[in-house]
């Protein structure tokens, strides 16, 4: 579904603020799989997400999506193919418009076919329809300006948003930072319901090293802008914090340096 070859992005080059970011980074993700991605501050974590969605072109490499090589595509037309969520809950929505007109503004981005005078009945009880499953309470609220809503119930919508109809790929980063621990939880519990229930491939970066290990299938750590470890199956099931804190320690030959990052 998703391959990424060799890839590299060097910021500012030949210059004194010279970052390598990616350094010959590859990851393949088949249809479906879920992967979460952990890392130091500076790993190049969101520098990945950023390559995948077209915010730049790479230095080197490729990326492949289904089998379409979008390395030099524009980011607003692999928009129709990735969806993504921003740390911060501001983003991804237009506040000064209501609940209905945000999610009408997303289905028709998306739809392929859609009516020239805009969303029918039909378009408009499907929206309200999968509000709803939210368990917000939302769809009671379709003409509530999204700028009232609250950081979690924010987060919720762009979620929706970026999934009515179902992306290719999806790209979660640190989607959940911003907002307090209990509402966190609940968002992750919608996440991890509306991928599975579309079958959609999905990237997460987190900095909570326990949801990296029960979200999804897959856990990558990545160093310097390479992955230093990839654990999916039974290793994954029995792999604990203190464990992949080890891991890290080991392969980074260093301590795992990240103010932000929730071990327990």
């Amino acid at each position: 579904m998703l391959t990424l070859k060799s890839i590299s992005k060097t910021f500012n080059p030949h210059t004194v603020n010279e970052k390598k970011a990616l350094d010959r980074f590859s990851l393949h993700l088949d249809p479906g799989e879920f992967v979460t991605v952990i890392g130091s501050n500076g790993a190049g974590k969101s520098t990945v997400m950023n390559a995948v969605a077209g915010v730049f072109l790479v230095d080197a490499g490729q990326i492949l999506l289904d089998g379409e090589d979008i390395t030099f595509m524009k980011d607003y037309r692999r928009a129709r193919q990735i969806g993504r969520l921003f740390q911060d809950p501001l983003s991804g929505t237009a506040p000064s418009m209501t609940i209905e007109e945000n999610l009408s503004l997303a289905y028709l981005r998306t739809a392929e076919h859609v009516s020239p005078f805009g969303l029918s009945a039909k378009d408009r009880a499907y929206l309200r329809e999968r509000l709803a499953a939210l368990g917000l309470g939302l769809e009671d609220r379709l003409s509530t300006r999204v700028g009232l809503l609250s950081g979690g119930q924010r987060q919720a919508l762009t979620l929706l948003m970026a999934t009515l109809i179902p992306p290719k790929v999806l790209l979660l980063d640190e989607h959940t930072a911003a907002l307090d621990p209990a509402t966190a939880e609940k968002v992750l519990a919608l996440t991890r319901r509306i991928v599975a229930e579309n079958h959609i491939t999905c990237m997460m970066i987190t900095h909570n090293m326990r949801s990296s290990l029960e979200m999804g299938t897959r856990t990558i750590m990545m160093d310097a802008g390479r992955i230093i470890l990839d654990i999916t199956g039974e290793e994954r099931r029995r792999m604990t914090v203190p464990g992949l804190l080890e891991r890290f320690r080991a392969a980074a030959e260093r301590e795992l340096d990240n103010d932000r990052m929730m071990l327990d």
